[in-house]
Order: C-alpha cells, then structure tokens, then sequence
C-alpha cells in the first residue's frame, strides 16, 4: 500500500513540474515582460538593468529553477497592469471563487446524488422520465446562456435575485465571507446554480447508470431473496457500491468547477480568480496568467491524488490487483 502511495506522490509531482514548466514558457513567448513594464520609450540602460533584475540573461534552467523555487513560496511576480504583487491579488479573489465552487460541488453532489438514486428506483415512473428529459438541458446548453437566462428570469422578470456582485462580505480572519449576510447568500445563488447544473445532470446520470447496473447484480437478487426491505437493499447494499466510481468522477468535477468558474465569474462580474483571470488576458498580463495557470493545475493534480487514494481505501479489488502487479 505504501508503495502504491507513493508512486501516485511520484508521479503527481512529475505532473506539477510539467504544469510549471507550460507556466514558466508563458514569460518566454507570450509578450515581452521588458516592454510590458517600461513600454517603448525606455533607455537602452533602462532595459537592460530590468532584464539583470529579472534574470533573462540567466540560463534557461536555471530561469525555470528560480521561478519554481518562487512559485514555492507563493511568489509569482508583481502584475504588469496594476504593479501589485500577484500573490496578494489571488489571496484578495481566492475566497470568492472557493466559496462559489465549494457551494456549486454541495449542491452538484446532493442534488445530483438523491436525482439519480430516485431515476433509477422509479425509472418507468412520470417524474423520473421528465427528470431525466429535464437534465438534457444542463447538459445540452452552454454555461453562459444558462447564466443569462437565470439574470433575465429571477433578476430582471421577477426582481428576486441580484443580477450581478457579491453582495455584502465580512472579514472572519483572514478570510472574506459573503455566507454570513443575507446579500452575500442571495448572490451566491445563481452563479452557484449556473457553475452546478451541468455537474448535477452529469452526477444524476452517473448514478442511475451505475445504480441500474449494481441492481440487476447476483448479491441484490440473494439480497432480497433473504427477506430484506427494498430500503435496505436500495441504500444499505445498491447505493454503497454504486458511489465508488461516482466519487471518482466527482472529486475530478470539483476541479473542473474551479477551472471553469471564469464563464461564470465573467456573466456575473464575480469578483473571483477566474474573473482576474479574464482581465489579465485583455491586457496580457502574463504574471497573473501563469500563476492562475499554475494554481489551477496544481487544484487539479491534488484532486486527483487524493481521489486515487480514496478510491484504493473503499475499492480494495483495486488495491489487491495492484499489489499482484507489483509483486
């Protein structure tokens, strides 16, 4: 087991490093970092005591080196735009874009979970069939068009929701929050509602698929045929061996919602990571770039790893058959 761990440790550092490296390559071919911060009208003496200062006479190596050393102590730079250190421009947004996707993914899982558990219990029933017609919508529609139809219909038609913002936040630490005010909850609700659906709809048909599958199994007929309750059967037996490769898929959306929350933060002006993100793209400002590159990436392989361990720790099948493998 041990050694299983840290292979998936060795090999999920492998793919940081690649991450850095693509996010490093973005100071060497996306602008000119000297022309970006002095412009045109700078003196050759100028240029080039920036270009020591950065160190892009350096070797490439030992340039890349340095920026993952920096990238290590959460030092990527200060923005062309602004001149602000980008490290405190992500600590400023980042409580924004986790809150909006840690409530998406709670919403996503539970919603999506009891769905598909009901679609498949009742799968010739009404309700189950319009559910599952229902979902193509999720599924179907682009993110930003599910957005502005949710604006159009509860902000602007029926005036219940805030259209755009994050309301009113308070300070808890270090942290701001928009979860303890009531205009902070209001909205949160529709560019969670919009970041979610297509994560519910995918989870709710993850479900009833797997669900389905692990019914027509031998150990539910021996099951049932030992007299117990169809609860037991649905919940205590089907449901626990169905949420194996869900949690596999899940865990991988988390970092999808974080990744893809830039469309919404864009359609709902969120003051978020992925909105800054956006903005450091019109005006290329290629620190604020490639550290959101490098902290998506890195969400992403921590993620990963972590469902890989979770996945060995409640499938053993997995854990045996690897470990026959290696001996």
């Amino acid at each position: 087991m041990l050694l299983i761990i840290l292979r998936r440790l060795g090999q999920s550092i492998f793919v940081l490093f690649l991450v850095a490296f693509v996010s490093f390559m973005m100071f060497r071919y996306v602008g000119n970092p000297v022309d970006n911060l002095l412009g045109q009208e700078a003196t050759v003496e100028q240029r080039d005591a920036l270009i020591e200062a950065l160190g892009l006479n350096d070797p490439l190596h030992e340039q890349y080196f340095g920026f993952v050393v920096r990238a290590l102590q959460f030092d990527f730079g200060n923005s062309y735009r602004g001149a602000l250190p980008v490290a405190d421009m992500i600590l400023e947004r980042l409580p924004a874009t986790l809150e909006l996707a840690l409530v998406s993914a709670i919403l996503a899982m539970l919603v999506g979970t009891l769905l598909g558990i009901y679609t498949a219990i009742r799968r010739d029933g009404f309700l189950a069939n319009f559910i599952m017609s229902s979902s193509l919508i999720g599924v179907s529609l682009p993110t930003f068009l599910i957005g502005v139809l949710l604006i159009w219909l509860f902000s602007v038609e029926l005036g219940w929701l805030p259209s755009f913002g994050r309301g009113e936040t308070v300070q808890v630490g270090f942290w701001s929050t928009g979860l303890l005010t009531v205009s902070g909850l209001k909205s949160l609700v529709l560019p969670a509602i919009t970041l979610g659906l297509y994560q519910m709809t995918l989870i709710m048909r993850l479900v009833r698929a797997e669900m389905l599958e692990i019914l027509r199994q031998d150990f539910i007929r021996f099951a049932r045929a030992r007299g117990l309750s169809e609860r037991v059967v649905y919940f205590g037996h089907a449901l626990k061996n169905t949420l194996v490769p869900v949690i596999t898929v899940a865990g991988l959306q988390l970092g999808a919602i974080v990744a893809f929350a830039i469309i919404t933060e864009t359609v709902f002006q969120w003051p978020g990571v992925g909105l800054m993100f956006i903005n450091a793209v019109f005006f290329v400002d290629i620190p604020v770039m490639s550290a959101y590159l490098l902290l998506v990436g890195t969400l992403f392989v921590v993620i990963n790893l972590i469902v890989d361990l979770l996945y060995l720790a409640i499938d053993p099948r997995i854990r045996d058959g690897q470990l026959k493998r290696q001996n």
